[in-house]
């Protein structure tokens, strides 16, 4: 499989680099495969209207996919205010399973479909197409049903599968058009992810009043269609799939990458990183309602927090193409945990307190996956199925913090831990609803802090590695294969 990009001159490489490994791709054998390609115009990477209407085409599809299950607590409030749902067995328990395994399925889908990319490329936009059409389908069955578990295997598991299948390709896509921005890219698309979760909390409640659940369903499934239909067609591969995928570059599934301790160590952050972030965004909305105020109060943190990390997404993707990235991840990781700290222990007594905390959660932390391709670049080595690879297996590691994240902080919120005042009005954020979420602020903190810590280890062994072994490493991200 081969995606080929500006390749580096001979004399922008350190002399005294090591060699290639010898399964790295040669560049006299990538320009004679491209010169193989008869009448073929290759699209520039990194600018150009290909590239870029690739990239927002993707944003758009991210905003859909993500922004359903987002918004699942908007229908899950509806749902459990009807009683043709609320009537059924067990209803309480099972309503909210729908966003959890739409969520989960979204994160942990990828480490199987991406293996499946590997072995042809051919196949990214059949997925793509398929999953538009999966879930639209899965959508428009759910507005016509009042079946609870029916509701279940169509929002919660149909339309996730969809989802994936629509979703996954652009990973593999944007590795090929994008290179030396490709972290800006790549936060370009976690920023249009969270748009959906910034915009459609707001919208669904007030379709909800107006149309009703069922036809709010079927708005949405239309609007996916008319939206993701024209965003799919500008989802292209810069070189014809069929020869990427018959080409002679192709490289073994298995790779140095699973020997490199700097993946591991970053796949440890991820799992701590996940373990902490997906708290807040559950808890905050009952947190702000024990301060006494109003639902429509409650909603607020997490609109700033989803806002906020739009801005944090694009940034932190800039910074990602600039700055050492372990260093970054260790100052913003530092920062999460800082603000969780301070701003939600010791400062959320009061609604404006819970603001501030949220904004500055979101700006700390909202940009975390926009740093994922600086750390997988150097380790892939310019192999784009590696890098999906790689990226598959970040997505299932989060998800897997996202799951483990609930029934820990649940269990935690059980055990009262007020630390200062107990009586009266709380003077702290520990103290809110008598330390009823002291245990999981406390937790929370430590996940972060924990990350930050592994962080600052890998930040200190890329250091050691020396400048010519990053030098080597980085040249390697301007070979596509």
């Amino acid at each position: 499989m081969s995606t080929l990009a500006a390749q580096p001159s001979s004399s922008t490489l350190d002399d005294k680099a090591p060699p290639p490994r010898p399964e790295a791709d040669d560049k006299s054998q990538l320009e004679t495969l491209e010169s193989s390609l008869p009448d073929a115009t290759y699209a520039p990477v990194d600018h150009g209207f290909a590239a870029w209407s690739n990239l927002l085409a993707s944003c758009v599809i991210g905003l859909f996919v993500w922004g359903f299950p987002n918004s699942s607590g908007a229908l899950l409030a509806a749902y459990f205010e009807d009683e043709r749902y609320m009537s059924q067995p067990h209803a309480t328990s099972r309503l909210p399973l729908i966003g959890t395994l739409s969520t989960g399925i979204l994160y942990c889908s990828g480490i199987v479909i991406y293996p499946l990319i590997h072995y042809d490329l051919r196949l990214r936009r059949p997925f793509v197409w398929s999953g538009i059409v999966v879930s639209f389908v899965s959508l428009l069955g759910a507005s016509f049903t009042t079946d609870v578990t029916l509701l279940i295997i169509l929002q919660g598991v149909l339309f996730a599968i969809g989802a994936s299948l629509a979703y996954c390709p652009l990973i593999s896509y944007m590795s090929e058009w994008w290179v030396e921005r490709i972290g800006l890219a790549n936060g370009s698309i976690v920023a249009g992810d969270n748009s959906g979760a910034v915009l459609l909390p707001i919208i669904m409640p007030v379709l909800i009043s107006h149309f009703g659940i069922q036809n709010t369903t079927r708005i949405y499934a239309v609007s996916l269609v008319i939206c993701l239909v024209p965003a799919a067609y500008f989802i292209k591969p810069r070189l014809p799939e069929r020869r990427a995928h018959t080409g002679g570059l192709c490289k073994p599934a298995y790779h140095p990458w699973m020997r490199d301790q700097r993946m591991w160590l970053f796949i440890l952050i991820n799992v701590l990183q996940g373990l902490a972030f997906f708290v807040p965004l559950t808890w905050l909305p009952t947190f702000t309602t024990a301060l006494g105020l109003s639902e429509a109060r409650a909603a607020a943190p997490l609109t700033l927090i989803n806002g906020t990390s739009i801005v944090a997404a694009l940034t932190a993707g800039w910074l990602s193409d600039r700055c050492n990235v372990w260093m970054l991840a260790c100052v913003s990781i530092a920062l999460s945990a800082l603000a969780t700290f301070t701003l939600w222990g010791l400062a959320s007594f009061s609604f404006a307190g819970v603001l501030v905390y949220s904004v500055a959660y979101g700006v700390t932390a909202g940009g975390w996956s926009s740093m994922w391709y600086a750390f997988v670049r150097p380790i892939s080595e310019g192999d784009t199925s590696v890098s999906t690879t790689l990226f598959s297996l970040l997505l299932f590691t989060r998800g897997v913090g996202n799951i483990a994240s609930t029934p820990i902080a649940t269990s935690l919120q059980q055990h009262k831990l007020a630390v200062a005042h107990t009586h009266g009005a709380p003077r702290l954020g520990f103290d809110v609803a008598g330390g009823q979420y002291t245990g999981m602020i406390i937790y929370a903190g430590a996940c972060f802090a924990g990350a930050a810590a592994v962080s600052a280890l890998g930040w200190i062994l890329e250091r050691r590695r020396g400048p010519e072994r990053t030098a080597a490493d980085d040249s390697q991200t301007t070979i596509r294969a």
